[in-house]
């Protein structure tokens, strides 16, 4: 992270202006999709994926479920996987459910949602902000197991209207039990379970410091992880999951351990991820255009680019703007296609032809920084923008591999 103040102008680095790696040719990256799976459908305007994963675990959950039909319908033979199958789908159709609560209480506060997920162990909604306040944040933690334990509760009234032991009453059986283990395990308080970032929420509430409710609830979080990997299969052997000593040195002790060890190292490695990137947003504010921007000299359209680099170094400028006969400008020229041209040829390029013209999304103030910055960066995708001051002066040129090392810098620091 570059520490200097933002008082003048950043200073320019020896030699002039700096080659740098540009595998797209300065091109403007379009925004890519966000992908993971198969895309399923877009409620509420947001993408549902079903990432490869998902298909793993649903055929895991046919052949168990399958296997328990057995044992209290032996009737259906085969067929009793088709019931699990269905059974399968409706599990995670509940599970999205979940997601789509947090994802309807991100939408009313403004925060941009960027997929949902579902996958091995459940889903995910990718909420791209942070909430405002710890009472939105509690709230758009508990709304995801509310609705699972309001499921939990539908499936029990249905079950009082179809007779026991037969499929559809199996069935609802089932899913009012999967939600209600649903919702018990996301409202355990730790991160990055949604009961972490309730706990996250009080304790940010009762500090006044986001910062110390992350820590919280990502250390807690990790003791879960611990307790999850050595007290999952001491109770399933006990028999207080309905396991039985008999199991050890078994299949079932495999599994359980295997369960054990999966849940564990998410619930690990979703703590450690949170604690990272809340400690990232830390130094967001570090990321400031002003800092970040190169100095720039302006040159009209028909300056052959020899001209421009002499004018450049002598400025002690590492970028170059074209402007019109008024000083008004019109383009960046871009670093890529500067370091394309040969040396010898130079002097016969006008550097109108290696400018990027300018758009709206183009122009950067000074004084933005943060994530405000990085979200302007990302609505409009390009190589280089122009910094202006408020009275719309050219403060200079920002380069997005310049962002994109200072964001690297800010998440090498230690503790991030």
């Amino acid at each position: 992270m570059d520490d200097s103040g933002d008082s003048g102008r950043p200073q320019p680095g020896a030699g002039g202006m700096a080659p740098g790696p540009d595998p797209d040719n300065g091109k403007p990256k379009r925004p890519a999709e966000p992908g993971g799976g198969l895309l399923m459908g877009r409620p509420f305007g947001v993408p549902v994926y079903v990432a490869p994963s998902w298909f793993v675990v649903a055929a895991l959950i046919t052949w168990v479920f399958g296997g328990q039909l057995d044992r209290v319908l032996p009737e259906l033979g085969g067929a009793r996987y088709l019931v699990a199958l269905f059974f399968a789908i409706a599990f995670y159709a509940s599970v999205l459910v979940h997601e789509l609560a947090h994802t309807v209480a991100a939408l009313r506060y403004k925060l941009p949602v960027r997929r949902i997920q579902l996958q091995f162990f459940g889903g995910v909604s990718e909420i791209e902000k942070e909430t405002e306040t710890p009472g939105r944040e509690f709230v758009l933690a508990f709304v995801g197991p509310l609705l699972s334990l309001v499921l939990g509760g539908v499936f029990y009234g249905a079950m009082q209207l179809v007779e026991p032991g037969t499929v559809p009453g199996v069935l609802l059986a089932g899913l009012m039990i999967s939600n209600l283990i649903v919702a018990a395990f996301n409202l355990l308080p730790g991160l990055p379970l949604d009961g972490g970032r309730m706990l996250r929420a009080v304790v940010w509430k009762i500090t006044g410091k986001p910062m110390s409710g992350t820590i919280a609830a990502a250390w807690v979080g990790r003791g879960l992880a611990v307790t999850v990997l050595v007290g999952l299969p001491l109770l399933t052997h006990t028999g207080a999951l309905g396991g039985t000593a008999q199991d050890i040195g078994g299949v079932e002790t495999v599994m359980d351990a295997l369960l054990a060890a999966i849940l564990a190292g998410i619930i690990w490695t979703g703590a450690g991820n949170s604690l990272r990137m809340a400690r990232l947003r830390e130094h967001l504010p570090d990321l400031r255009a002003r800092t970040l921007t190169r100095r720039a000299v302006p040159v009209e359209s028909a300056t052959p680019l020899s001209e421009a680099l002499r004018r450049a170094n002598e400025a002690g400028a590492r970028a170059l703007v074209v402007v019109d006969g008024q000083g008004n400008p019109k383009g960046v020229v871009r670093e890529a296609a500067i370091v394309g041209v040969p040396e010898h040829r130079r002097p016969w390029v006008a550097v109108s032809g290696l400018a990027q013209d300018l758009t709206d999304g183009m122009k950067v103030p000074a004084e933005l920084a943060g994530e405000a910055l990085l979200d302007r960066l990302k609505a409009t995708p390009a190589t280089e923008y122009l910094v202006v001051e408020e009275t719309g002066e050219i403060y200079g040129v920002l380069s997005t591999a310049d962002v994109e090392r200072a964001f690297v810098k800010a998440m090498a620091r230690p503790g991030a």
